[in-house]
């Protein structure tokens, strides 16, 4: 069962979805016709992404988060897969009838939405953080498609770029995410200057994070890094 899970959450994965975005701007931006398309899709998507890189930023590098609500940043897979899924699906259905195109968006954010339960049934997130980040990624999208819902974006695309828009598929592989977590811990204990990033643990049980020693020739415990908070 976790593997069908792990399944699930890799169409949610950055590494994923992050080249299947920037394909769809492409494509938008072949014709001059959805040129305004693409750059208000690159508009909104790329602000989706910036607010979910900074909520983990906040949190890994600052531990601000809430730990009333087990909240130390938005989802990320649930808010791309809820921006971008149902923006695909309804591209795919855009020469059909309104109601079929209807369909398909709905379909979109309803695979969308089963990504995020699928990071609860890993419990890699909690409920608050799936529920903003379904919430986040579906504000994107229905933005998207209230814009535009009326054109009939008939891009004319050649043979070679459709095949190019399935190579987000060469990224997928089932069990291994991309790298962009580790990236960002990263980026966030060194712009916080701390030892290492907070944790979900560490908000839990209210730790603070001690900051790294002066002399490039000491170093702390990991049981030195945080320490409790009085």
């Amino acid at each position: 069962m976790n593997n069908f899970w792990l399944i699930a959450t890799g169409f949610g994965d950055s590494g994923f979805l992050l080249p299947a975005a920037l394909g769809i701007a492409i494509w938008l931006a072949i014709d001059p016709g959805t040129r305004p398309a693409a750059v208000r899709w690159t508009l909104l998507f790329g602000g989706c992404g910036f607010i979910v890189m900074l909520s983990k930023l906040l949190f890994m590098g600052w531990g601000i988060g809430s730990a009333q609500f087990d909240f130390i940043g938005f989802s990320g897979h649930t808010a791309l897969a809820t921006s971008v899924w149902p923006v695909v699906f309804w591209l795919v259905a855009r020469r059909r009838a309104p109601i079929v195109r209807m369909v398909a968006a709905l379909s979109g954010w309803g695979w969308g939405v089963f990504i995020g339960v699928s990071r609860l049934a890993l419990e890699v997130h909690s409920t608050a953080e799936v529920v903003t980040g379904a919430l986040l990624g579906t504000v994107v999208s229905a933005s998207f498609l209230r814009l535009h819902w009326h054109q009939s974006m008939g891009v004319k695309t050649p043979r070679w770029f459709a095949l190019a828009l399935a190579l987000p598929l060469l990224f997928f592989i089932v069990g291994r995410p991309a790298p962009t977590q580790d990236a960002l811990e990263s980026f966030a204990a060194w712009m916080a200057g701390i030892e290492r990033p907070f944790t979900r643990a560490d908000l839990l049980q209210n730790r603070r994070a001690v900051r790294k020693p002066a002399s490039s020739t000491q170093f702390l415990t990991k049981e030195q890094s945080f320490s409790t908070r009085d």
